[in-house]
């Protein structure tokens, strides 16, 4: 009895030792996939990613969908929708309007405003890992370079004025000379067209576009983009573009930027 007390004793030890061991070795497992995932070099063959890009001269947002070549290089398509600014766009309150003992304001406008400069852009570009991520902390950072066509659609700018009949309309800048003093006469304009005004007078204006920069990618996991981006854009148009009624109209726009974008990765089937 005592033999077969100690046999059993040790037996319970062993089969202890082996749940143990068993649990040590699915716990340093769990621990190498989560090092894979976080420290690995991405090598995945896909992505796709959505983001937004403040410029210089104004903003946009954009789809990209790239595809692995090789260990450092990505191709990626880019579809973006964006919209010019002048930087001396000058926002102002629409007109007050009493109503009883109250007032309300009417809208906004931007003075001197004659086009809205909209873009929907389609390019391809090159994305070349300088330094990949030494570990879950750390940045993957890459070259970018990018060029393609874009489809510039310009769209009248309207107010609503006071004209010198005194009657009150809204107009665009350019069809009467009367009514282009009112359009830039602070007294005379009572408040912006609305967003909705002019888009059945678009003018497609094409053109190309540029652009260089460096992305920096911190996501902790490889199968997610989470990535900041800085660099410079170029653009040329086939037409002068007026934007503001006192600037000169412009064919090349030359800016600075900052975008954010995030997304995922995963590999073909």
């Amino acid at each position: 009895m005592f033999l077969l007390l100690v046999a059993g004793s040790l037996q319970a030890q062993s089969d202890k030792e082996t749940k143990k061991q068993e649990r040590e070795q699915r716990k340093l497992k769990r621990i190498s996939l989560f090092r894979e995932l976080e420290e690995g070099e991405n090598n995945y063959d896909r992505e796709f990613s959505i983001g937004g890009r403040l410029n210089t001269d104004g903003w946009s947002g954009f789809f990209e969908l790239g595809y692995r070549k090789n260990r450092k290089i990505v191709n990626y398509f880019q579809f973006e929708f964006a919209e010019k600014k002048d930087p001396k766009e000058d926002k102002k309150p629409g007109a007050f309007v009493p109503v009883g003992d109250f007032a309300y304001s009417e809208k906004p406008y931007i003075y001197g405003k004659q086009n809205n400069f909209y873009q929907a852009k389609l390019g391809i570009g090159q994305r070349y890992l300088i330094g990949g991520k030494g570990n879950k902390n750390g940045v993957e950072v890459n070259a970018i370079y990018y060029g393609g066509i874009s489809i510039g659609l310009q769209k009248p700018y309207y107010l609503k004025v006071e004209t010198p009949s005194g009657e009150v309309k809204d107009i665009k800048y350019g069809t009467d000379p009367d009514l282009d003093t009112a359009f830039i006469t602070p007294s005379k304009i009572i408040a912006g067209g609305g967003f909705g005004k002019g888009w059945g007078e678009l003018t497609v204006v094409p053109g190309l576009h540029a652009k260089a920069g460096l992305r920096f990618d911190w996501a902790k996991f490889n199968e997610v983009v989470s990535a900041l981006e800085i660099g410079i854009n170029a653009e040329y148009y086939t037409k002068s573009v007026p934007i503001l009624v006192y600037q000169d109209d412009k064919k090349f726009f030359f800016n600075a930027y900052l975008s954010l974008q995030f997304g995922k990765r995963w590999d073909k089937k």
